[in-house]
């Protein structure tokens, strides 16, 4: 893929093609921003024009030039076939799987998956009658012992949502190709610049773009990128499912892309320094971040990733849900709610043991899960420490 400057994408560095890819100044009259195209009803020359299927726009929910604008970039920067958009992380999740299996397929879902995708599976999948399984999170490529006849998907995520697993997605590439058996990976975590999931053999790869694509907490959006071979189906799924999202949001996507790099590499920062800040804290258990040494994942972390995000799980030390709860109505700048990826610091309490079927979750103490946001690292240590005071003495 070329971008503005006519060079081929491919040997430019990931920094700049966040700068360059998805828009062409030359066509867009010198302004170096797409246009925001607000559209439904696109008009043709002649009805040999509208019937020919030639024309590369003829309705706006399958796409504008705004739209194309993000796809295109997304598609450069995963190294994909195409790319899809969906007007959620959830929605493109759910749209994924449905790309990827029919009724009476049997389809694989890591047992640390995102809790929203379970209940997709639940109520969605298992009544039109895919046989859904899920698996231990660590289980490499010993995947092949759960393939039957049927099997047409694993669902993968790395690191797992809440826990932190890291997954060895090339291994159970290996074991999926041998069957021919579609991996799918919610690459939310990693993002492109830190995962390079195509590269890694998945099939499918998607992202909650309301995260780190968007990265100002004011947009919903799910994006999906596919190789070749899972490329046609998903397009025809998208298709027919009606999936659009709208002008403004994907205009506020495309600005989020521009400086995802360097808000990334801020996110990791700060989250490794204070990652190693509680786990030196004595009301720490442990710290779930793979980029730590002391993390079971670490090994794979560093071998197939580049890098890491703002967001990891405190598992306290033996206290009560009431502690726990104590510790984060006591903090200020940690907002309390759901998502991540935004400018600011998140936490939310989690409970593992509520939905895992294939795993158990047998930590002793309360989990918390935080996102580290773009705040000045000692300000967040001393609203945490407001935390921590306060669950002392809620004992």
């Amino acid at each position: 893929m070329k971008n503005h400057t006519g060079k081929n994408t491919k040997a430019l560095k990931t920094a700049t093609r966040l700068v360059t890819t998805g828009r062409s100044p030359k066509e867009q009259d010198g302004f170096v921003n797409p246009p925001v195209i607000h559209a439904s009803t696109v008009v043709f020359d002649s009805t040999e024009q509208l019937y020919s299927g030639k024309s590369k726009f003829a309705y706006g929910r399958r796409g504008t030039p705004t739209t194309n604008a993000l796809t295109d970039a997304l598609t450069d920067l995963e190294g994909a076939h195409g790319s899809v958009l969906a007007p959620s992380g959830l929605a493109a999740c759910s749209l994924a799987l449905l790309s990827a299996c029919k009724a009476g397929d049997h389809v694989l879902i890591t047992d640390s998956v995102y809790e929203p995708t379970r209940n997709f599976a639940k109520t969605v999948l298992e009544p039109m009658g895919v046989a859904v399984q899920y698996y231990d999170p660590l289980i490499g490529g010993d995947i092949a012992t759960l393939f039957k006849d049927n099997t047409s998907a694993v669902f993968t995520e790395a690191p797992g949502s809440q826990t932190f697993e890291m997954q060895d997605i090339p291994a159970i590439v290996a074991a999926c190709k041998d069957r021919d058996i579609l991996v799918l990976l919610d690459n939310t975590w990693g993002t492109p610049l830190y995962f390079d999931s195509m590269g890694h053999g998945v099939d499918i790869t998607i992202q909650a773009g309301t995260k780190y694509i968007v990265g100002h907490s004011d947009v919903m959006l799910g994006t999906i990128s596919a190789n070749e071979r899972a490329w046609g189906r998903l397009y025809d799924v998208h298709g027919a499912m009606g999936y659009h999202v709208g002008p403004d949001d994907v205009y506020l996507a495309l600005r989020g892309l521009r400086t995802m790099g360097i808000r990334l590499r801020q996110h990791q920062e700060s989250a490794f320094e204070m990652a190693q800040w509680l786990e030196a804290r004595p009301e720490v258990d442990r710290v779930l971040y793979p980029p730590l040494p002391s993390d079971p994942g670490h090994a794979i972390w560093k071998r197939d990733f580049t890098g890491a995000c703002g967001l990891m799980g405190v598992v306290l030390k033996d206290v009560s849900k009431k502690q726990a709860c104590a510790f984060i109505d006591a903090l200020d700048l940690f907002g309390l709610g759901y998502s991540w990826g935004g400018f600011e610091s998140l936490v939310i309490h989690a409970d593992p043991r509520n939905y895992r079927t294939a795993t158990t979750w047998n930590e002793p103490g309360q989990l918390i899960r935080l996102h580290i946001g773009l705040e000045d690292v000692s300000d967040l240590k001393e609203d945490l420490e407001g935390g921590f005071a306060a669950l002392s003495s809620a004992k």
